[in-house]
């Protein structure tokens, strides 16, 4: 029997899993919903214990659907949603909260102190983030701050800190660790040393003792440890935040090349290579994988709301029954009729950052209807692209010349075709959309020695369609000059 690798994707609405042959087949793959909390407007959290759940879960089930020997899966690579902070008792595992969503708002408060005190430069300067609730940061100091004596217990040493993928690395292995592309995204660690900042701890109050160890994204982190029908033994031998696994899986190993995924969020990233480059206004430098799954640097936009505003159409408003529904709606009309959706749900990320923001509907007439709501919100999430390929493009010398694109909404037919139009390039569509899962089983055959040459994987990945721009220059610039002016109805400063 083949060598096999199963990759876990934690993501924010559901947990994926796949089994990969050593070719890079699909052997099984099996999905299970995460439930969202939100216990006052704009915050969002999770139960910590369901993300473990449904993980061991959907591993056994996607093991199961593949029909092999478990004795035949050399490596688990795990990929998580970024940012989203759990902290917990080390003695017990118990978490001290309910786990704190990377689109939740609930720390805006301490971020605008921490502007005020005149922070965020030095925040910016050794992270490359920006002061925004969308980090992990702050979201640790609302945990403490929440319970009298978890800073004391946190300075001893008794409670300990994890993003998703640190927390299922301790419930599935017993070990504290995450790897770089996931320090890198909670305002305290230091992109250039590569270490945890003792002055950006210091700032925000969190102990280092809470931190986890940082190891290679393509290296040993620990072993599974039989539970929830999963047999124990099987190393867990890759580790990426969503995004950046996202980014090795569409092979964007070298400087240059991009991605952009279709998720909850919508996230473009930009491979600058070995060295970190200058960051323009608006966007966030971070670290990503290179080929061997070693640390890279990546310009990179975060977008907060594209597939949530499907599930809203769907969900709160009741103008579809499935998502894809919306491809067809869309088509139905020759235009939105004036009609731009801001889905501006958790405020706006870049290239604006305003945690304040909220959505809004615009330009509506007597004439429009569902249909018309319908497209503008999917042309929301292609206009929010370019918002961010705009500012990506003005800080470097070779703009982008192709967007690679993954992630569920990337099915839509009208929405590639309408991204295509409105960046004026072509957009390139793979075969196998779960990039996510697909780079997170890379770095773990890595990792295990699966797979010893990088350059093995280069031919997995393939085209399944490029849509090419065929919209005329003046209606693009019509259409996004009409978008800018939405967004600046919403905006807050």
């Amino acid at each position: 029997m083949p060598d096999a690798v199963l990759a876990l994707d934690q993501g924010t609405t559901g947990s994926m899993a796949l089994v990969l042959s050593d070719q890079g087949e699909v052997l099984g793959r099996a999905y299970g919903t995460i439930k969202q909390h939100y216990p006052q407007p704009g915050w969002v959290e999770h139960d910590p214990e369901e993300l473990v759940t449904v993980s061991q879960r959907v591993m056994y089930d996607a093991l199961a659907d593949a029909r092999i020997d478990p004795h035949s899966v050399k490596a688990i690579g795990i990929t998580n949603q970024r940012e989203t902070t759990v902290v917990w008792d080390r003695k017990t595992g118990t978490p001290l909260h309910r786990a704190i969503v990377w689109q939740s708002r609930q720390t805006a408060p301490i971020c605008e102190r921490l502007r005020a005190e005149g922070h965020e430069p030095e925040f910016r300067r050794r992270t490359g983030l920006v002061m925004d609730a969308y980090f992990s940061g702050t979201k640790i100091r609302w945990i403490l701050d929440r319970y009298p004596d978890a800073p004391a217990r946190a300075a001893a040493g008794d409670l300990a800190f994890g993003t998703v993928d640190t927390w299922l690395l301790e419930r599935l292995t017993g070990v504290h660790a995450t790897d770089p592309t996931n320090a890198s995204r909670t305002l305290l660690y230091n992109i250039d040393e590569q270490r945890w900042d003792p002055v950006l701890l210091a700032i925000l109050g969190v102990p280092e003792a809470m931190m986890p160890e940082v190891r290679r994204s393509a290296g040993f982190f620990g072993e599974l440890r039989p539970a929830g029908g999963l047999p124990g033994g099987i190393p867990v031998t890759g580790v990426a935040g969503d995004q950046q696994a996202a980014l090795h899986g569409q092979g964007c190993w070298e400087q240059g090349l991009g991605k952009n995924t279709y998720g909850t969020g919508c996230f473009l990233m930009l491979n600058t290579g070995g060295q970190r480059a200058p960051t323009p206004e608006g966007l966030l430098a971070t670290i990503c994988c290179d080929a061997r799954g070693g640390a890279a640097y990546a310009l990179e936009g975060s977008v907060f709301v594209a597939g949530a505003a499907v599930q809203w159409l769907r969900d709160e408003l009741a103008f579809i029954v499935n998502a894809a529904d919306t491809d067809a709606m869309a088509r139905s009309v020759p235009n939105t009729g004036g009609v731009y959706v801001v889905p501006a749900f958790t405020g706006l990320g870049a290239p604006y950052w305003d945690m304040d923001a909220r959505g809004a509907v615009i330009g509506l007439t007597r004439g429009s209807d569902r249909r018309h709501i319908v497209r503008a919100t999917l042309e929301s999430m292609a206009y929010q692209t370019r918002d961010v390929l705009e500012a990506m493009n003005a800080g470097t010398s070779e703009p982008l010349r192709e967007l690679r694109v993954d992630g569920g909404a990337s099915a839509n037919d009208f929405l590639m075709q309408f991204q295509a139009d409105i960046l004026g390039i072509p957009v390139d569509r793979p075969a196998w959309l779960e990039t996510t899962a697909a780079g997170a089983a890379y770095l773990a055959g890595l990792g295990a020695g699966v797979w010893k040459d990088p350059g093995v994987l280069a031919n997995v990945r393939r085209r399944e369609r490029l849509f090419e721009p065929r919209m005329t220059a003046g209606l693009r610039e019509s259409l996004y000059s009409g978008w800018k002016q939405a967004v600046a109805r919403v905006r807050t400063r």
